[in-house]
């Protein structure tokens, strides 16, 4: 446990990218394989459930520690994470809670007696830091977590005692599930490709699909190329496009590229192998009870096939995909029932064919790979799987009014592929581009702020803003003049969307001061304030919404610059943000 803390703390304190490698690579090349297992299941983030939440470790602490709530609230509101503030604030080891001034004698005796009346079980998990990460994670911390009540904080606080600040952090991040240090998934596979003497495409081949934080899981990743066996479950790395990049397609004949729609759904993997079938996201999630019907159809594929493709609400009568808030609906239901498996009809549209016959087909050609796609389908698929057509491109100039075409196919852009292709992992400029359409946008009124999280727990960074529920008229007043007998009231403020990022460094620390200066009211950790300052809003789409006091959702809302030369009454109103709506996909009986 002291080698994952030191290593814990390297990488936080260090910005050297090679730093962090080097310090990877010599803690993996040391540690046992138990101990580096589920140090690679931690850093990699893959520790999904919380097994104390951040706000029972604060009332834990609180109980015996001298920390009134404002106290709390003001250091985490400086450190963004209650693990790390805990960590902070608790006393160093060989002292207790009641050596701290302002303690009275009868709390640092009930603090004592609490102590001497712990349960076996917390007298059990009271041992200093001694022992691996592995007795850590699979012992002392699901046995803290399976306690209740007093006993389980009387065994937290015993845990505490006998660890320094720097393993006490580490501790509490691992029991509340926020392990974040500054690390990429892809420095962890090249110190691992360095240490194993892999490539790093074989490394993240063989960390897709999950790990399995155990030894035999750990030597198995780090084995020569060829040894052991593939599981039946496991994808492949995805392929990701870029940003298209205009410059870069001049020198090329449109002929060498594979144009698609880039439709706006989940990126997944179907697998059917050994008489099973897996779909997989692009998050590394199995997805198999959500979507029932797409498994159902795959198990009519031929055996050792892995399609890559997008999942999609699709039906037979529709003539394009629904929009991403109806599949949405589907992802939010673990084992969707028979009426939303007849109204929210699910498609995977297929764009590429990886591995056929159980033959990997990524180095081969994307044109190859199409073909033996295409004689795929010729021979018949499942009604809910769908080959991704391809789109006639003859000259560059015509890009761009095939990318407007994109919104009334339900699509939110148009794909790139060179023909030549292999089929690589991650994101590799050059060979896919994405050209997607330009964001919707609306001029909104900032009315409401509230502290950001992490590094911007100090700061007022989360924002809601707010549209009128109609147009202002020319020389309108704010309220009405004499009698107002007939008069409808001035144009009001309505909620439309949250959004956090889009500001400069500057823009935020402005902002942030601009907001303290012109706060209303408070309400718990929300600032209502003047309704004075303008931001123009881009987002991908919007749809109908019970949930919002607008009655619009907007999908991924992001601030796209802050509107200085505008006052509030020049912002948008909800007769604009309704023009924009996305017109629903042509339906059939079962919507």
């Amino acid at each position: 446990m002291e080698e994952f803390c030191h290593l814990f703390r390297l990488l936080d304190a260090s910005t050297s990218t090679e730093a962090k490698v080097q310090a990877l690579l010599e803690f993996f090349r040391h540690a046992p394989a138990a101990e580096a297992a589920w140090a690679l299941h931690a850093l990699l983030g893959l520790q999904k459930r919380r097994l104390i939440t951040g706000r029972r470790l604060r009332e834990i602490g609180q109980e015996v520690a001298p920390w009134p709530a404002w106290l709390f609230d003001a250091c985490y509101r400086q450190v963004g994470d209650s693990a790390e503030t805990i960590s902070l604030l608790w006393p160093a080891p060989g002292t207790s809670p009641s050596d701290s001034a302002g303690v009275s004698a009868g709390d640092s005796a009930r603090d004592s007696a609490g102590v001497a009346a712990a349960s076996e079980a917390a007298r059990s998990l009271a041992d200093r830091a001694e022992g691996s990460l592995a007795d850590w994670m699979e012992r002392r911390l699901p046995a803290l977590a399976r306690l209740q009540g007093e006993d389980q904080a009387e065994a937290v606080r015993a845990c505490w005692r006998g660890l320094s600040r720097e393993q006490l952090l580490v501790v509490n991040k691992l029991l509340t599930g926020g392990l974040r240090v500054g690390v990429s998934q892809g420095l962890v596979v090249r110190a691992l490709a360095r240490l194993s003497g892999l490539e790093e495409a074989t490394v993240k081949h063989r960390l897709m699909g999950g790990f399995v934080p155990a030894s035999g899981a750990w030597e198995a990743l780090l084995a020569p190329e060829d040894t052991g066996s593939v599981p039946a479950s496991r994808p492949y790395p995805f392929f990701l496009a870029s940003p298209l990049e205009p410059t870069k397609l001049l020198d090329t004949s449109p002929h060498h590229w594979q144009v698609e729609w880039k439709y706006d759904g989940i990126r997944c993997q179907l697998i059917h192998r050994q008489g099973e079938v897996f779909l997989w996201s692009r998050g590394e999630d199995l997805i198999n009870a959500s979507f029932p019907e797409l498994t159902a159809a795959a198990s009519a594929l031929p055996q050792g096939l892995v399609l890559d493709g997008e999942v999609v609400i699709w039906g037979p009568e529709d003539t394009t995909p629904r929009p991403f808030a109806a599949l949405q609906r589907r992802l939010g239901r673990l084992t969707p029932g028979k009426r939303q498996l007849q109204q929210l009809p699910a498609c995977f549209v297929i764009y590429d064919l990886l591995e056929l016959g159980s033959e990997d087909l990524r180095e081969r050609p994307l044109q190859e790979r199409r073909q033996r796609l295409e004689d795929l389908h010729h021979g018949g698929l499942p009604a809910p799987l769908r080959l991704a057509p391809l789109l006639p491109l003859e000259e560059w100039p015509a890009l761009e009014a095939l990318r407007a075409q994109a919104r009334q196919e339900g699509a939110e852009g148009v794909m790139l592929k060179r023909r030549a292709s292999p089929y690589l992992s991650g994101r590799r400029r050059g060979h896919w581009w994405k050209h997607k359409l330009e964001p919707f946008r609306l001029d909104a009124v900032l009315v409401y702020a509230q502290a950001g999280s992490g590094r911007r727990a100090n700061l007022l960074t989360d924002y809601t803003f707010a549209l009128w529920d109609r147009p202002w008229e020319e020389g309108e007043a704010a309220e009405p003049q004499g009698d107002t007998a007939g008069h409808r009231p001035p144009p009001r403020l309505v909620t439309f969307a949250k959004a956090y990022s889009g500001l400069d460094d500057q823009e935020i620390l402005r902002l942030d001061q601009w907001i303290r200066r012109h706060t209303l009211q408070r309400f718990g950790p929300v600032r209502a304030v003047a309704p004075d300052l303008v931001f123009e809003l881009a987002f991908e789409g919007l749809q109908p919404s019970t949930r919002h006091r607008s009655g619009l959702a907007a999908r991924f809302p992001r601030i796209s610059r802050w509107r200085t030369d505008k006052g509030a009454r020049d912002a948008d109103s909800l007769v604009q943000a309704l023009a924009l709506m996305t017109p629903p996909a042509p339906a059939g009986p079962d919507r």
